[in-house]
């Protein structure tokens, strides 16, 4: 879904910043005038297009992010542990706790189990503790000013402008990440569109401040692109000796039994469940990592995030809050 694939993966993973131009900001004030000119062709009023770009800034640190590209040293043994430590569970399960009824009403409408609600929104923006500070206006015309994903850029400013001009957030509030992510669910501008709800009813979709929008937001996601609340995510297995490795790929589907026939075991050396569903096979680390068996929700969490990284971790959590109730 996103173009940041891995954002809350490589803030925990060291990186290198690739040698490129620098970006003159000098021609960055003309380049935005041009855009206020598309935005008016878009169809944004000149009213909200005055609002939305005044004070308009360039963030070289938003260019400087998205020139950074990973180094991956780290394993989901040492990842985990720092995605899913045990203050972020209790906080988890305090917050669960505080938004109980609203989150078994939100579940329960959109057919999303609650734990999986809460785990999103704790991984992506540790609840709401953090969703950035950079004025989402200024960083999306920043990067489409910069130029390597122009028409990406161009595309979510435009679908941003939507947001503002149909009244929904106001342009100094509109906050996020370098490269757009906005609010508690950290959706891109053309998430917000196609995703987010006004749950409280109050006119407006706000997924910065209101915990109804933040919740139904993130679970009408979910649900609309093929979420199975009669199942969960994937669990970790053991594979036997000289496993063919070969069929470790989540495109590779089997029913349970047929991995239980190829020696596939729980983690605990116990049987598969006996459930006629399937699944697909995932090392994310290679054979010598953690083995997770794929159900059809890690498919579907792959769509808001396309990292096995990010999934084992909303898993991880969402299974430790289940435990732990």
């Amino acid at each position: 879904m996103r173009y940041w694939l891995m954002l809350g993966v490589l803030s925990m993973v060291m990186t290198y910043t690739m040698p490129a131009h620098a970006v003159d900001p000098a021609g960055f004030p003309a380049y935005v005038e041009r855009l206020k000119a598309e935005a008016l062709e878009h169809g944004i009023s000149a009213e909200a297009i005055e609002r939305a770009f005044e004070d308009v800034r360039f963030y070289e640190r938003a260019v400087s992010a998205d020139r950074s590209q990973p180094e991956f040293t780290v394993t989901l043994d040492t990842y985990l542990p720092r995605a899913v430590p045990d203050w972020k569970v209790q906080q988890g399960l305090r917050k669960w706790e505080e938004h109980r009824e609203l989150l078994e009403e939100v579940g329960e409408k959109f057919g999303v189990q609650p734990r999986f609600i809460v785990a999103l929104w704790g991984i992506e923006t540790n609840y709401g503790g953090f969703t950035g500070n950079f004025r989402v206006v200024s960083a999306l015309a920043t990067l489409a000013y910069e130029g390597r994903r122009e028409e990406f850029f161009k595309r979510q400013l435009m679908q941003a402008l939507e947001i503002i001009d149909a009244g929904h957030i106001e342009p100094e509030q509109m906050r996020g990440s370098w490269a757009g992510a906005m609010g508690q669910t950290q959706f891109m501008p053309s998430s917000f569109l196609q995703y987010a709800i006004d749950f409280d009813e109050d006119g407006k979709i706000d997924i910065w401040n209101s915990f109804p929008d933040v919740f139904a937001s993130a679970a009408n996601y979910l649900a609309t692109v093929g979420w199975d609340n009669s199942k969960t995510w994937g669990r970790q297995v053991r594979l036997p000796e000289g496993f063919d490795m070969a069929q470790a790929t989540r495109d590779n589907k089997k029913t349970l039994a047929e991995w239980q026939a190829l020696g596939v075991r729980r983690f605990d050396g116990g049987d598969l469940p006996t459930r006629d569903i399937e699944a697909g096979l995932v090392a994310p680390d290679g054979p010598d990592g953690r083995i997770y068996l794929t159900y059809h929700n890690w498919d579907v969490l792959m769509r808001w995030n396309r990292s096995n990284y990010f999934v084992v971790a909303v898993g991880h959590l969402a299974d430790r809050l289940q435990m732990a109730q």
